[in-house]
């Protein structure tokens, strides 16, 4: 399906992604497919006993509508047989549900488990091995998904002989582009010319280039991608996901290949909670990702846990446990077990959002830029979201917005000083984050602005925004709430705070602006720790939203940890993560008087007003972002979402 990027338009990023509409086969979803990924030991044993597979067929999709399933063909050195492969793809293709291939290049754990095995791609068995894998599955398949280990974390004496005077980095990246091309992709095609070959990319996208992942070659290289959008828990993993992510990493992927991003692809593990599982579902249809794939199949036939979920079990949430127990008793066979499984969660979730997505447009966020191979202020982008900013995140510049947020992932592109100059050249916005400015001292950027990244910090905890004589208004803050801030040194009367913290009565800049040529800069002061970000007085982050968020057609103020999903046709979705109820002030532009729920048919009535207390600059010079907007109250409920269209 064809997608193109539209004019970008009030500071906004618009891309164009319709609506997936599909030929539906009667009784599924409409707005997306669903599949289902089984492990080649699953394949193994039910290739072998077909009528326990019938079995497991019937509590699955019972529960659960189901249009592909991907059977995967090796991992971990396990192979299925062509009989195995065949006897479990005859068995879906008879049913009318589609089928693929699929692989795992992992090689178990190293001694002592914990850390992820890789193959060796400088060893001439490995390689071997890995060409005879993926030729079987091209001889079944006329598709095959590479799971998300197609990654190198060897550094044996062939590896260190073969890296020469490269960093391990450019080694990894050089050495995978050419795997896909003579262990993948080549092998596949001689054995099956029609095969379409798909690389499925995980979550942890900040450090893939490290591992050898080529979020630049491999999506060109590759017929197609597919994202890994599960975010478990984001305390207790290894990256610290933010939720947030589910929603924007498809994004970002379908940006780096339009239209050619398969899905979205989430497992059950690491969920405190099953509010947490749901979740992740909802935020990769809401990104509008066409297929959404549940791993894996013995995961979708295990009772469900709900989990640590006291503080919310009995309110009447998005993920209402007892009404999903309800669903399941309503509908299961007589034969059912009475324990529901994980199939009923993600069908009770997914039917839930299938029954509005229609209705929603193309998403669009604050534009951001982020270059494939960047390492820096790790998925600091997942955070603006958990603040109420919502984020398109691109591969290239995206010179058609009027505001661009940068992070220090930008200082990967070797010319970004002079995107920067040529943005605000054209009159436009840049928002820069304190990170970035370090990057970039000594490479150009104080020829656009004379800031200084010092060593020294601040332990702050009161704030005041404002600039000019007689204008500076205090802001929340309490001594429960120190933050540690890098200290930000600039010019008086050449750039100005508009947002500052207070530290034993001195003030240091959180939100600076300068001039430039016809357009304006600003320097966002960022938190040594991201999560800081989220203990930030409500009063801040709406007043650095005044700035950053100046002429988007929606705006979501409240506590953090509540996400604004927004769309091209004036429909968005606000959503809770929070574990207990909190209230939101959402802004719409326009002559709108009403906003209607979505889900619930629910009219709140508009409350006119004009900006956010912006009012009139010194000197008589109106604000940026003080246009009339008409905003509403909005209770929320604890790890729960609404979804709303304004109206007259």
């Amino acid at each position: 399906m064809k997608r193109t990027i539209l004019p970008v338009l009030l500071g906004l990023a618009i891309v164009a992604s319709p609506n997936y509409v599909r030929n539906c086969v009667a009784g599924q979803y409409h707005n997306f497919d669903v599949s289902v990924y089984m492990v080649v030991n699953t394949v193994r044993r039910l290739g072998q006993d077909t009528a326990l597979l019938s079995n497991q067929w019937h509590r699955i999709s019972s529960q659960l509508k189901v249009d592909k399933v991907y059977i995967e063909a090796q991992r971990n050195r396990t192979v299925a047989t062509d009989d195995e492969l065949e006897a479990v793809k005859k068995f879906f293709v008879e049913r009318g549900v589609k089928v693929a291939g699929g692989a795992c290049l992992s090689d178990g754990d190293y001694p002592g488990g914990g850390q992820f095995k890789s193959f060796c791609y400088t060893d001439p068995a490995d390689r071997a091995f890995i060409k005879q894998a993926v030729e079987l599955a091209a001889r079944h398949f006329n598709e095959i998904i590479q799971d998300d280990f197609f990654f190198v974390t060897t550094k044996y004496d062939s590896d260190i002989a073969a890296k020469g005077n490269r960093s391990w980095t450019q080694f990894r990246l050089d050495l995978m582009d050419k795997a896909a091309r003579e262990l993948l992709i080549g092998p596949a095609k001689a054995v099956n010319p029609n095969v379409k070959m798909v690389i499925k990319f995980p979550n942890w996208y900040e450090h893939f280039a490290g591992s050898g992942f080529d979020l630049d070659k491999e999506p060109r290289l590759f017929d197609g991608i597919y994202t890994g959008t599960e975010t478990r828990d984001p305390e207790t993993t290894d990256q610290n996901l933010q939720q947030y992510e589910s929603y924007e990493i498809f994004r970002y992927f379908e940006n780096i290949a339009p239209g050619r991003n398969g899905g979205g692809w989430v497992d059950t593990f690491n969920t405190r909670y099953i509010d947490r599982y749901a979740e992740q579902l909802w935020d990769t249809v809401f990104a509008k990702a066409p297929e959404m794939n549940l791993f894996e199949w013995t995961a979708m036939l295990r009772p469900i846990r709900p989990g640590d979920r006291a503080q919310w079990a009995n309110l009447p949430t998005s993920f209402n446990y007892n009404q999903m127990l309800q669903s399941y008793k309503d509908s299961a066979p007589a034969d059912a077990p009475p324990q529901p499984t994980y199939a009923r969660a993600a069908g009770y979730a997914l039917e839930q959002a299938d029954a509005f997505l229609g209705k929603l447009g193309k998403p669009i966020g604050i534009a951001s830029y982020r270059p494939p191979h960047a390492w820096a202020e790790d998925f600091l982008h997942n955070y603006f979201g958990m603040i109420g900013i919502p984020i398109e995140l691109y591969p290239t510049f995206p010179t058609n917005a009027n505001l661009v947020l940068l992070t220090e992932a930008a200082a990967a592109d070797p010319d970004i000083v002079a995107k920067i100059e040529g943005q605000l050249r054209a009159g436009k916005s840049v928002v820069i984050t304190s990170g970035l400015l370090h990057a970039l001292q000594g490479k150009g950027i104080e020829d656009i602005v004379e800031l200084q990244y010092t060593y020294r910090k601040i332990l702050a905890h009161e704030y005041q925004a404002g600039f000019g004589a007689g204008t500076t208004s205090t802001l929340g803050g309490g001594k429960d709430d120190d933050i540690l801030f890098p200290d930000i040194r600039f010019l008086t009367n050449d750039a100005w705070q508009l947002v500052r913290a207070l530290a034993s009565g001195k003030g240091y800049p959180l939100l600076l602006m300068d001039h430039y040529s016809r357009g304006v800069i600003y320097v966002w002061t960022i938190p040594d720790n991201f999560n800081d970000l989220y203990r930030l007085p409500v009063s801040v982050t709406t007043a650095i939203k005044n700035y950053v968020m100046a002429g988007f057609p929606v705006r979501l103020d409240g506590p953090s940890q509540v996400a604004l999903f927004a769309y091209d046709n004036n429909t968005f979705i606000t959503e809770s993560y929070l574990p207990t109820n909190a209230d939101v002030r959402v802004s719409v532009t326009g002559n709108f008087t009403k906003l209607r729920n979505l889900v619930t048919g629910e009219i709140l009535n508009a409350q006119p007003q004009r900006g956010f207390g912006l009012g009139w600059g010194r000197f008589g010079r109106r604000r940026w972002g003080a246009a009339p907007r008409a905003s509403f109250n909005v209770h929320l409920l604890a790890h729960s979402y609404c979804v709303f269209k304004p109206g007259a």
